[in-house]
């Protein structure tokens, strides 16, 4: 064993290895007896494919991938062995039949579309059209429904429309209504959304439209009709927690199954999120996450009862289900994500795919995660996940600790994943513990949980991650002088913000992250435009408040050194509100570095981009922070 210096280490989890071996895995989908899922591949420039069975199913170079809420998610569906799917270079729906090539479903235009379903019946694709056709003003969002002849000229004929966003378009088993969910400025979807049913005439011709759960402060999510028909499942957070219930269309009663503390939902970022499936006429399979970490049940829906399945992962999304049959993505500190299939009769899995294909030799040097909770301000509890620095070949001086890299995700909504990611162990190997951090503002632990943030951006989620490194320090787990933060998007803004008005962490990065709040919300896309109206205040009625938790006008507080890392068409934040930061502290001359990647939008997806930016990042800590000699 050698003997050096935390931070020093080297590693055989390296740049190269991760961009070469790791590939993204999402929106698993069954049809027939075909497996198919999506790949992000960063060595095709970030390509997605749909994939059945193991084998590529769109040809290059179609990229399957829609920009509806500019997040995107529900790009695609398979009926009947079709495909239909969106293209990203040119935003048309097209249809590909086995042996044959895409036929575009949609003319030319400035339309986007994502989240779709087949009405088999009426022949016709219907899912969410974004309208950008007119220039200067917001894009209009509706249903709509496409013949998937591609005969018709026009974009789709609507079939709702009023409201400013929707999603989850689900037909009943006999064609005869439809359910949708629809949310309006200024809530976003984890705030407040309404469930729709609406009849469908012989002609698909809509009636009216009829709420039956949900509002301005209740989130509804994934609502899909039992398989006679007869009721609708869906997840609402009504009693402060995302449970499921059913909606009874004879008797418009609506009753809680399995009701507990526990997150049943997800906060809508992206289209086609799946959290629970039908597995047979009586039984959902579900998963739910439990104080940071996730769960996998059968629920029985006549006696309500949920039934825990026992697995080795703690992280689990689109749930699909036929049968005994079950495919799902998961994954777990020491398991990249996967596409695994399990079989309900006898408790069998199979891996189908990993996203990241390792060597045995290379899992010696994982570490496994520790979820931990810790004071914060206000008497309250945060959360987080811990993952110590681990190097079997390494052993650091007694009197040293490691030093801690404090991860902020983005949203600010969404939560830290417990899934193997090597670009955690990247740092960990080399003797870096990283702290991921569930500050107020999480999804995972509940609406007050989530609500924490209210009017708070910048400050809570800000004092947690200080609070979360300071708990590890007095713990003597790390080394509270040699600290540092990195996040991405919203978790960019917070790294600025905490190196802004805390004097705590001794360096960071920002990963396409906010300087400037007001800019943001002057200039950004629909579907965040409002979005800073709950986690700041509105604008510009509170532009006082916008100036005083931009980290660009408090420069002159700002000391300690900065990488940045930004797409240049980025349309979430621009790349001018980064590069406004990068002058002013080279202006001050404090050390800070700046890698601009053409091509590049909100995250990189290209596998020199993300190499780089790992080497980048860990090279300007080992000279500004950290002081140590580095092998890559």
């Amino acid at each position: 064993m050698k003997h050096a210096s935390y931070g020093s280490w080297k590693s055989p989890i390296t740049s190269d290895l991760i961009v070469a071996k790791s590939i993204g895995l999402s929106e698993v989908r069954l049809d027939g007896d075909g497996i198919y899922w999506l790949e992000s591949r960063p060595e095709e420039g970030g390509r997605s494919v749909v994939v059945r069975d193991g084998e590529d199913v769109t040809p290059k170079p179609f990229d399957v991938r829609t920009r509806v809420h500019e997040y995107g998610g529900g790009a695609w569906i398979v009926a009947g062995g079709v495909l239909y799917f969106s293209h990203d270079a040119d935003r048309r729906l097209y249809s590909l039949r086995p042996g044959a090539e895409p036929v575009p479903l949609t003319p030319e235009g400035a339309w986007r579309y994502a989240d779709g379903t087949v009405d088999a019946r009426r022949r016709q694709w219907i899912g969410v059209r974004e309208d950008h056709s007119a220039a200067g003003h917001e894009p209009v969002n509706t249903i709509v429904s496409i013949p998937l002849s591609g005969t018709a000229p026009e974009s789709g004929c609507v079939l709702s429309s009023g409201h400013d966003f929707y999603s989850s378009p689900r037909l009943s088993p006999d064609g005869r209504w439809l359910a949708y969910l629809a949310w309006d400025h200024p809530r976003m979807p984890w705030m407040g959304t309404t469930l729709y049913t609406v009849a469908l005439a012989v002609d698909g011709t809509p009636g009216a439209p009829v709420a039956i759960a949900g509002g301005e402060r209740e989130s509804v999510f994934q609502p899909e009709w039992t398989p006679d028909g007869s009721e609708l499942i869906f997840v609402s957070d009504r009693t402060g927690w995302w449970n499921l219930y059913r909606h009874s269309l004879a008797t418009r009663k609506t009753v809680p199954l399995a009701p507990m503390e526990a997150e049943f939902g997800r906060p809508q970022w992206v289209f086609g999120i799946s959290a629970y499936a039908f597995a047979g006429p009586g039984r959902l399979v579900c998963s739910y996450i439990s104080k940071g970490l996730g769960r996998l049940a059968i629920l029985d829906l006549a006696s309500a009862r949920l039934t825990p399945i026992e697995t080795s992962y703690t992280d689990f999304s689109s749930i699909c289900a036929d049968g005994d049959r079950v495919v799902f993505r998961a994954g777990s500190a020491i398991a990249p994500a996967s596409i695994v299939r399990l079989d309900l009769n006898s408790g069998e899995t199979e891996v189908l795919k990993k996203s990241a294909v390792l060597d045995d030799s290379i899992a010696r040097y994982l570490t496994e995660v520790k979820p931990i909770e810790f004071p914060t301000a206000g008497n309250r509890t945060a959360f987080g996940l811990f993952y110590p620095a681990h190097n079997p070949d390494y052993a650091a001086p007694e009197d040293e600790k490691p030093p801690l890299l404090v991860k902020c995700h983005g949203g600010p909504t969404s939560a830290a994943s417990s899934t193997l990611d090597l670009r955690i162990q990247y740092w960990t190997s080399r003797g870096i513990s990283v702290l991921d951090v569930n500050y107020g503002g999480s999804t995972g632990y509940g609406r007050e949980y989530r609500e924490r943030l209210d009017g708070n951006w910048g400050i809570v989620d800000v004092e947690d991650c200080v609070n979360g490194a300071r708990h590890l320090a007095g713990q003597g787990l790390v080394d509270g002088g040699r600290c540092v933060i990195t996040g991405g998007s919203a978790g960019g803004y917070t790294v600025l913000a905490a190196l802004t008005f805390h004097d705590y962490f001794r360096g960071g990065a920002s990963h396409y992250g906010v300087s400037d709040t007001a800019a943001l919300a002057q200039d950004t896309h629909k579907f965040e435009s409002r979005y800073l109206d709950s986690l700041i205040g509105p604008y510009p009625e509170r532009a006082d408040l916008y100036r005083e938790r931009s980290p660009i006008f408090h420069v002159d507080r700002l000391s300690a050194p900065v990488i940045f890392f930004q797409g240049d068409e980025d349309m979430v934040v621009p790349p001018s509100q980064t590069e406004l930061m990068v002058e002013a502290l080279r202006r001050k001359g404090v050390p800070v570095g700046y890698l601009l990647f053409a091509g590049e939008q909100h995250g990189f997806r290209k596998a020199a981009n993300i190499k780089r930016s790992l080497d980048a990042e860990l090279y300007f800590y080992a000279v500004n922070v950290f002081r140590v000699g580095l092998y890559f």
